[in-house]
């Protein structure tokens, strides 16, 4: 049995995995101008990293917004386009070991599905979602590296920025901490520094895409939740959904290579 390609394309971006015996033997991400060129790129890659031929490779699944732009196979390749909702949930489950959770997809925007090993079905979307995330520090803070905002809003002062419960008052709330968010940028200030304004930014989208997380964990009836998606790698992200575990009794889960995840699961499909 050969390998079995999964492409997650994106405008510019593409993660690619491969697959053999049902086990992860390769995975990337490959930037280029357009998908077409980040596509073939990301398939150039894997056969040139791993020393394959074009017949060592059986079939390439592909997914993602930009999965319509190549036209036909790829490199002469059996080439099949699986739809991205499906492809999330499967990747999800497969990166949790889990046979029923809702998959949270953090894309541009945001995408909840409940997923079963029997169907994969859309509960809501948001706009809310790693496009938020650099348009909002990019508008205000003049900077559209993820990365790089990543290591800012880890430096920054959260205290400086949100409101909390304990700011408005001293009496206890039943089922809240002190501690939790009143209201994301309630306290800022002209004062706020650069660090403190990315950090804040960072807690606002994902406490919002959290929040959306807990809801639709309570319309599916399913308590384990999984993350997939390339901002969830972040710190920030795994720092948030760590207290919303604990407040709201869900199992969230942010699996490692949860980047990878639609890649993992266009690869496993049977279509």
């Amino acid at each position: 049995m050969g390998i079995r390609v999964g492409l997650d394309v994106g405008g510019s971006t593409t993660k690619i995995v491969g697959m053999k015996n049902g086990e992860i033997c390769y995975r990337a991400v490959v930037k280029a101008t357009d998908p077409v060129t980040s596509a073939f790129g990301a398939v150039g890659k894997l056969i040139n990293d791993n020393s394959l031929k074009l017949e060592d490779i059986d079939r390439i699944n592909i997914t993602g917004v930009g999965a319509g732009f190549p036209a036909g196979s790829i490199l002469g390749i059996d080439t099949v386009e699986i739809k991205e909702f499906d492809a999330t949930g499967k990747g999800g489950l497969f990166l949790s070991g889990l046979d029923h959770a809702v998959v949270v997809s953090l894309g541009t925007g945001t995408a909840y599905l409940d997923a079963s090993k029997d169907q994969i079905k859309h509960i809501i979307g948001s706009g809310v979602g790693g496009g938020t995330l650099v348009g909002l520090c990019n508008s205000i803070l003049g900077m559209d590296d993820a990365e790089k905002l990543a290591e800012l809003a880890e430096a920054g002062n959260i205290q400086a920025v949100d409101l909390t419960i304990g700011d408005i008052t001293k009496s206890d709330i039943p089922g809240l901490p002190m501690s939790a968010t009143a209201s994301n940028f309630g306290k800022a200030a002209d004062d706020l520094t650069r660090e403190d304004k990315a950090a804040g930014i960072f807690n606002l989208v994902f406490q919002a895409i959290g929040s959306m997380a807990v809801l639709s964990s309570r319309v599916a009836g399913i308590r384990d939740i999984v993350f997939t998606g390339q901002i969830a790698d972040f710190k920030q992200c795994r720092s948030v959904l760590e207290s919303f575990h604990d407040l709201y009794d869900v199992n969230f889960i942010v699996p490692e290579g949860a980047a990878f995840g639609t890649a993992i699961g266009a690869c496993l499909a049977e279509k």
